[in-house]
């Protein structure tokens, strides 16, 4: 029974969206994909990330959480959380400084999001890392974490 019905519904959506397609209000080609930072993810260095992305000043704060393992038994896969308690975040960002390309995340919020991701990242050795969250003020805030790499994973 349930093939059939599989059928059934995979059938029906598509002959609906059909005259969608036929009248033009359903194209393909009118999402439009946000800019893409060149500069920023190919920086070599900490501080040139971040001044390609015009981010002059940083404020240490507690507000930013980063929830990552202290040490990482294999740095091909370590799992990171980022979650900012600052009000009207817009943005989070991942560094992690040792590596050749330290910038690894750029995440962008709208206005009643809540700020959090759950990211993958290779770590080459152990490390510092930096999470960096923008709030609509334009003020830049960050918080730090060490995690001690066993198995280098670039």
């Amino acid at each position: 029974m349930q093939p059939l019905r599989r059928t059934f519904l995979r059938g029906s959506a598509a002959s609906l969206l059909l005259p969608l397609l036929g009248t033009g209000l359903l194209r393909p080609g009118a999402v439009q994909a946000a800019p893409w930072q060149r500069d920023a993810f190919g920086a070599t260095s900490t501080g040139a990330g971040l001044k390609a992305l015009k981010i002059p000043l940083l404020s240490e704060t507690r507000d930013i959480i980063v929830n990552a393992p202290e040490i990482a038994e294999n740095g091909a896969k370590v799992d990171i959380e980022i979650s900012s308690n600052l009000a009207n975040t817009r943005s989070l960002l991942l560094f992690a400084d040792k590596n050749p390309l330290p910038l690894c995340a750029e995440l962008e919020f709208g206005d009643n999001a809540l700020p959090y991701a759950k990211i993958q990242i290779k770590l080459a050795e152990s490390m510092r890392i930096r999470a960096v969250a923008r709030t609509a003020d334009g003020k830049n805030h960050v918080a730090f974490r060490d995690i001690k790499v066993t198995l280098s994973g670039c």
